[in-house]
């Protein structure tokens, strides 16, 4: 497999101990040292977790405030009416609407990355169900995304609020940055994302939560984490 890579993965890779668990901040440094590509590359959490994704019981979904933001440029959909489209208007959102924002969805629109939606907007949001929910689009009480306070949700998100969802195999993949934000900022808001994982553990999973925890770039080998110090268990 390692004959297939390319010449700069293959150098990194000979950089990375693959048998050892290195803490954060050290992972993050050594990141920061291997080739650089032609792109500022994402920077991934990676968790496989001890819990089983077909139980319902045993989700794990949540969201997390970067503190040193993710990098990117997030563009919000609001459904809301009234006063709570204007404070989205205000807050930055990028396209404010109701049911025109609605038939627009329903013919195809998904040029956006997060929506949010006023309690009273869902019932009919809640039709999106099909075309939204595949993408992971959906509004959603438990991520914040479904909620009155329009302007707050579209501030945190724009500041850099990341979500996260268990997947069908048992992982959680977060984004926390990319490569060119400091040593500091990629480790503070890996901590912060590690803490909101661990947070949201499920009270009926049993035994080891995180299994292990591995950090890369979009076109870099994994670094193994030790979490020990975050988790116990």
């Amino acid at each position: 497999m390692q004959k297939n890579r390319s010449k700069r993965y293959r150098a990194a890779a000979e950089k990375v101990d693959s048998a050892k668990l290195y803490p954060l901040n050290e992972a993050v440094s050594l990141l920061k040292t291997l080739p650089p590509a032609k792109f500022d590359q994402t920077v991934t959490l990676s968790f496989r977790l001890g819990v089983d994704p077909k139980q319902s019981d045993q989700m794990v979904r949540g969201t997390c405030p970067l503190p040193n933001g993710s990098g990117k440029t997030v563009r919000v959909l609001v459904f809301a009416q009234g006063q709570a489209a204007t404070a989205a208007r205000e807050a930055g959102a990028e396209f404010v609407g109701f049911e025109d924002m609605i038939k627009k969805c329903q013919e195809g629109f998904q040029d956006f990355d997060v929506a949010v939606a006023t309690p009273s907007a869902m019932a009919e949001v809640r039709k999106l169900g099909r075309v939204l929910g595949p993408r992971g689009l959906m509004p959603n009480p438990k991520t914040g995304t479904v909620t009155d306070d329009t302007a707050k949700a579209v501030k945190e998100v724009k500041a850099g609020r990341v979500e996260f969802k268990l997947d069908k195999n048992g992982n959680v993949a977060v984004g926390l940055g990319k490569v060119s934000f400091t040593e500091q900022a990629l480790a503070e808001n890996g901590a912060a994302v590690i803490d909101a994982v661990v947070k949201a553990r499920p009270p009926s999973a049993k035994g080891t939560f995180v299994e292990s925890l591995t950090l890369a770039a979009t076109m870099l080998p994994g670094i193994r984490i030790d979490h020990s110090s975050f988790v116990k268990g």
